[in-house]
């Protein structure tokens, strides 16, 4: 669980970060003087707020809910004397959506060693028999299909070097290819070295795409596809693609994503 050092760790440095986020917004804002803008102050800052929820994926709680009003409001008042109710806390989650993706992005990724792989993983909005009565991501979520069947939500498309490091992520529809080349330019962005996946990711043409930024795509080949030539390197490479798996497993299991 959250121990009172860590919540000091990570909150110092989400707090220096929206400090400079806020600093870097301010210079490109454009002023209208001729409207007013009414934002409701809020007893918590942005750093407070998304210390919270990174303490949630830390922890062993499946329900956000629980872990507010019997954890955080009962166990954390001493870190966070200005906490609000459930509630308002629900309704200020929103409120550092952007912070929080630059966060990620910038502060909490790895960087590329030349060996990377990629892997991807359905996240679930609602069980299929609910997926005319869900409204919550109307729009957005998308049928979809993976190697554990049809769902409905989301893919999050991951990258991670060999010491099981995310460098780079992609959220998009569940209905998205896996070997989609948009996808791939956003992942591919100071990417380098070698890129291995599995047998789901072969495509001429994205092999293609990578090889001309200078990216070897290497993967497994079918049953019915001619042998190929592979050095040893490559081979041993290819079956530690469990750690990418164990990511998957992990942001599952553990952080409850």
């Amino acid at each position: 669980m959250f121990t009172p050092d860590k919540i000091i760790e990570i909150f110092c440095i989400a707090d220096d970060f929206c400090k400079e986020f806020d600093l870097e917004v301010q210079k490109h804002q454009i002023d209208t003087p001729d409207k007013k803008h009414y934002q409701r102050s809020s007893r918590m800052s942005d750093s407070e707020i998304i210390t919270i929820l990174i303490g949630f994926h830390f922890g062993t709680f499946r329900n956000f809910k629980h872990y507010y009003l019997f954890y955080v409001q009962k166990h954390l008042r001493g870190e966070f004397p200005d906490l609000v109710s459930y509630n308002r806390f629900v309704e200020l989650q929103s409120k550092v959506f952007m912070q929080f993706v630059f966060f990620l992005k910038l502060i909490c990724l790895g960087q590329c060693t030349g060996i990377t792989y990629v892997d991807s993983t359905c996240i679930r909005v609602c069980h299929n028999k609910r997926i005319s009565r869900n409204k919550v991501f109307k729009g957005l979520a998308e049928i979809g299909k993976s190697t554990m069947g049809w769902f409905f939500g989301f893919k999050l498309h991951l990258l991670c070097n060999e010491r099981g490091e995310l460098i780079n992520f992609c959220l998009t529809r569940g209905n998205v290819d896996d070997r989609n080349q948009k996808v791939f330019s956003v992942l591919s962005k100071g990417l380098f070295g070698k890129l291995y996946a599995d047998k789901g990711y072969i495509s001429a043409s994205l092999f293609e795409m990578l090889f001309n930024k200078g990216i070897h795509l290497v993967t497994g080949i079918k049953k019915n596809m001619k042998n190929r030539l592979m050095s040893v390197n490559d081979k041993i490479l290819l079956r530690k693609r469990s750690i990418i798996e164990t990511i998957n497993g992990e942001l599952k299991n553990r952080c409850y994503i």
